[in-house]
């Protein structure tokens, strides 16, 4: 399996689904719930804001942070594209309009970019990690995000270069233990899954063990996933899944999750292993720097 980054330019675009202004508008309602006391001070007088990148990073946000001042009655003049190497301290955009609009949507913007570009800028690191191994598999987030803000986070990997995984629960089918223990066996969990999922969505089972993956494919499963193996092991069970089924004319995908990070990702790597899953692509990921200064008056 091979994946591609898309180009570094404002095409993710069209993937936004219908609603996405909408959360931007949710996002300044929460931020101004009642009386802008600050505004008050500053009042509508024309100005010009700059957008400074202070860290090193991937420039990831554009769209959200260009429809917050939209919003806001302002005009964005980007001097970066989406996907773009942040070299600090450099001028990323221009925010013109009055400045009590700016003021209201800097804080939301500024907090919005530092969080996608922060995980771009890990996709983006291990996607090099990547192509300096070798691996011909796929890199991809997980659906641990922050309730709220998936669509941004899931944004932010595509622009790094990772792939989005499933992006929710009508997204693919994935049987974790708690529906295996709850149904009663992997037979029966695949079985019921099939029968409501169609031939439209993919099945991936979380397996334990080899015999684990075998109940899951011979039940229907299309992907299974081993769960907090490491090293050697893991790639041996892969290994064996893999020939044996090839043996009958079943070809299967394998992931491995769990307790994969930057640090440690190389040692997963192997022709056996298609998809590499990780949940600290979005937890605990580093930010990615800005801060955003109205010009002062001369």
């Amino acid at each position: 399996m091979t994946s591609t980054s898309p180009n570094q330019n404002n095409s993710l675009n069209h993937l936004l689904p219908p609603n996405w202004k909408t959360k931007i508008t949710e996002w300044l309602q929460e931020d101004i719930p009642s009386f802008d006391y600050g505004g008050y001070v500053v009042g509508e007088k024309e100005t010009t804001a700059i957008l400074y990148g202070k860290s090193e990073g991937i420039v990831a946000g554009v769209p959200f942070f260009t429809e917050i001042f939209e919003q806001l009655g302002c005009r964005v003049e980007w001097h970066v594209k989406e996907g773009e190497v942040l070299k600090p301290i450099q001028t990323c955009a221009h925010v013109y309009g009055p400045v009590r609009q700016i003021l209201i949507g800097e804080r939301t913007a500024l907090n919005m970019m530092a969080r996608c570009s922060g995980i771009a800028s890990q996709a983006h690191r291990l996607r090099i990690l990547k192509e300096k191994n070798g691996f011909k598999g796929v890199i991809a987030g997980t659906r641990k995000t922050t309730p709220g803000f998936r669509l941004v986070e899931k944004y932010g990997m595509l622009v790094g270069g990772a792939d989005t995984h499933r992006m929710d629960l009508s997204s693919m089918i994935m049987l974790k233990d708690n529906h295996v223990w709850s149904t009663g066996s992997i037979t029966a969990a695949v079985q019921k899954a099939k029968a409501v999922g169609g031939f439209a969505l993919k099945i991936e089972v979380e397996c334990r063990s080899e015999e684990e993956a075998d109940e899951a494919i011979a039940a229907g499963a299309d992907i299974v996933m081993l769960d907090n193996y490491e090293g050697d092991a893991l790639k041996i069970a892969a290994g064996n899944i893999k020939q044996r089924w090839a043996a009958k004319g079943r070809q299967v995908l394998v992931e491995c999750s769990g307790g994969v990070t930057e640090q440690n990702i190389e040692s997963y790597f192997c022709d056996a292993i298609d998809i590499i899953s990780l949940g600290s692509m979005t937890q605990g990921v580093s930010f990615v720097d800005f801060s955003l200064k109205v010009q002062k008056n001369a």
